[in-house]
């Protein structure tokens, strides 16, 4: 779940002190998804690099790892969390292990975040390195897909290091951020974050 407390807690930034965001690197519109392209186009996170009080910090651990274009993977037998501790496997739409470089990629991801002094990251969802609120569970591509709640292997990685980590589709959380780099934006309390719509609650049954 996403707590708020952080996000409320950050500092107001100006132009000459940005706030640090991390972010996945497609989200900015780089085409470094597994197919060449950006994963599609998300306003929410596109909206960050309209403002000078932010610096943004463009990574994608796959690429890092495996270049681009590359194979789909997805976790098998637990969370990002797991995979760190030894405990499930990263594989290849076709079955390669990818285990070791994702963890690379993990361990990269932390060192630049660590190196720029981010305060705050906003990860591509779903994504088996980025993803923090729902990941699958298994292979996408099977015929029974099945999601899970957890975060990917470089997501788990920040969160694990005190990194706070959204997604592109915590929308409530994401108008924090706005209020915080734009002093004339003004909340939209009616914007929820990804765990509290039905979709989400009907399928965990949470």
């Amino acid at each position: 779940m996403t707590d708020k407390t952080h996000l409320n807690n950050l500092r107001v930034p100006t132009k000459e002190n940005p706030l640090r965001i991390l972010m996945s690197a497609c989200l900015t519109g780089l085409t470094c998804g597994y197919d060449g392209t950006a994963n599609g186009e998300y306003p929410s996170a596109l909206k960050f690099l309209k403002y000078d009080t932010v610096k943004i910090v463009k990574f994608c651990p796959e690429e890092f790892s495996f270049g681009t274009p590359r194979e789909m993977c997805d976790i098998h037998g637990g969370t990002g969390m797991d995979v760190l501790n030894g405990k499930a496997k990263v594989l290849t739409e076709t079955g390669k292990d990818w285990t070791e470089g994702m963890v690379k990629a993990s361990e990269k991801m932390l060192e630049i975040a660590f190196r720029e002094k981010v305060e705050v990251a906003v990860l591509m969802d779903i994504s088996a390195a980025c993803g923090s609120q729902v990941i699958y569970d298994g292979n996408r591509f099977s015929e029974n897909k099945v999601y899970q709640i957890g975060a990917g292997v470089c997501a788990a990685q920040l969160i694990r290091n005190g990194i706070k980590v959204i997604s592109q589709r915590d929308y409530a959380s994401l108008e924090i951020l706005y209020s915080k780099i734009d002093s004339s934006h003004k909340i939209d309390l009616s914007k929820v974050d990804h765990h509290e719509i039905d979709w989400y609650k009907n399928y965990f049954k949470v």
